[in-house]
């Protein structure tokens, strides 16, 4: 598939999700983009889930764990820090 076409279909999960992600503690945006690993950007397009603080799962309680997958396209949590106007 092209990445015009994995970028549509990745947009049309975005639209689906965006409401059920937003409502997670800490999540601030939702987008398509370029997965990361460690420090380096990698080739896949993914759902990134943008959050303030990325905290590890065993500090989150169940019902506040992110999903790694939605409809087979990955999910990347990505810290950014809080934003404000």
């Amino acid at each position: 598939m092209s990445n015009d076409g994995r970028m549509a279909e990745i947009t049309a999960i975005q639209e689906k999700y965006i409401d059920e992600l937003m409502a997670y503690p800490n999540v601030v945006g939702v987008g398509v983009g370029y997965r990361q690993h460690g420090n380096e950007t990698t080739d896949e397009l993914s759902l990134i889930v943008l959050v303030d603080e990325k905290l590890p799962v065993a500090q989150l309680a169940p019902e506040h764990i992110l999903p790694t997958e939605l409809e087979g396209i990955t999910v990347d949590v990505q810290e950014t820090g809080s934003f404000s106007a």
